[in-house]
């Protein structure tokens, strides 16, 4: 039995994890953390879409991996058989065993090329975990969205109907035109389309929502407010972009190696066996060679030139998250105020008409403006939140990125 009391030997981090550890842009993706509030109707949506994730780009990681681990060890020699045909009809074969001695840098290259292609493919990882909660979160907005309108047009459609019950009453007693009892049955039937069409905006988003997550996200409710803001992380096409200027330095040291001549040694074990160095080249040198050089210099030039470009489009994106959402919000509060105001209008045209001075048509003038005006401040809210989302999603930070 093992005793409990001495000392446990260390173990031993696997190559993934010591990748992990020692690359800056992986570590910049773990310690993102999600906004979406614990335990509110966000998290929970987010949760149960990326439960049931294929994570296609996760395979595409691992695949990386492997490659970056299978490169770490291309400095060992390479051992290999080689067969061949005598002049008397007899097979001879030996084991050929090459070490490279001096190669330009490339074999360096080739291992710093495998690990920023596992960078690579971690922050497409990260993208597509946040592409994903991001789609469903749309689909929980819209469908919540839907619902909210449903209510109002419901409301609408009550009290239309009690306007068109006076005018028939009005009519029958021969006090109106029969012609404003078609204009409040017309207004009516437009409020009953928009309650079929509202009903079934939420049906189909909840449908789509819950094709893509475990569970029912039905009776979920509530749109907790984001706080995402610039500064928060880096935006993922930004860390995408240094990622690749990485890898293609890293192909540009291969490639750049490719063209000078290397030195390896080579020994020959079996039946006439020998060894010596080799002084081997992919690429013969000619006039081209110095072209091909520059050509590669430049491509490390460009790389470095796309991160700044990066830059640039993901900073003038936020600003005009920004902007947007301020527009928004701005907009919402003042969409507020006029409805409280259109409902002081309301409430003073239903007194009026009460005490007999304003006809029907009058009240239902008002009240659609009061309606309208509750649409417009419950769009202006949910434009917002797409936005806010939206920005969350370039910033990389709908989901924890321990959890990816």
């Amino acid at each position: 039995m093992q005793s409990t009391t001495g000392n446990t030997a260390p173990v031993k981090p696997t190559y993934s994890e010591k990748l992990n550890a020692e690359s800056a842009i992986i570590q910049s993706l773990i310690a993102r953390r999600s906004v979406l509030p614990a335990g509110s109707a966000y998290s929970r949506v987010a949760t149960a879409v990326l439960a049931a994730n294929s994570r296609s780009a996760e395979s595409e990681l691992r695949a990386a991996q492997l490659r970056a681990r299978a490169a770490s060890k291309n400095w060992l020699p390479t051992i290999g058989p080689n067969i061949s045909l005598t002049s008397l009809g007899s097979v001879v074969t030996n084991l050929v065993v090459e070490q490279v001695i001096f190669d330009n840098g490339r074999k360096k290259g080739e291992r710093e090329f495998a690990v920023a292609d596992v960078e690579v493919a971690a922050v497409a990882l990260a993208a597509d975990t946040n592409t994903r909660v991001r789609t469903g979160l749309d689909l929980y907005v819209t469908g919540t969205e839907a619902r909210e309108k449903f209510i109002l047009v419901s409301k609408s459609a009550k009290d239309i109907g009690h306007f068109e019950w006076i005018m028939q009453q009005r009519v029958q007693g021969g006090v109106s035109d029969s012609s404003d009892l078609l204009i409040l049955r017309q207004k009516l039937a437009e409020i009953r389309a928009s309650q079929s069409a509202a009903t079934e905006a939420v049906a189909t988003a909840f449908a789509e929502l819950n094709a893509m997550a475990i569970g029912d996200l039905s009776t979920v409710t509530g749109t907790p407010l984001l706080p995402v803001r610039a500064g928060l992380a880096q935006p993922l096409t930004v860390t995408r972009t240094e990622a690749e200027k990485i890898r293609a330095i890293a192909a540009a040291k291969v490639d750049r190696a490719s063209q000078l001549p290397g030195l390896s040694a080579v020994g020959t074990l079996g039946q006439g066996g020998s060894g010596g160095l080799v002084l081997q080249s992919e690429t013969l040198l000619g006039l081209g060679t110095g072209d091909r050089l520059q050509a590669i210099e430049a491509t490390t030039q460009a790389a470095g030139r796309a991160v700044a470009q990066a830059n640039e489009d993901a900073n003038r994106k936020l600003r005009n998250f920004e902007g947007q959402i301020a527009a928004k919000e701005r907009q919402a509060v003042e969409a507020a105020a006029l409805t409280v105001q259109a409902k002081q209008n309301l409430d003073l045209f239903q007194a009026q008409y009460d005490a007999g001075q304003r006809q029907v048509m009058d009240v239902v003038g008002v009240y659609e403006t009061f309606a309208r005006q509750q649409e417009t401040e419950l769009s202006l809210k949910y434009d917002a939140i797409r936005l806010r989302v939206a920005m969350a999603e370039l910033l990389g930070v709908l989901a924890d990125g321990s959890a990816i």
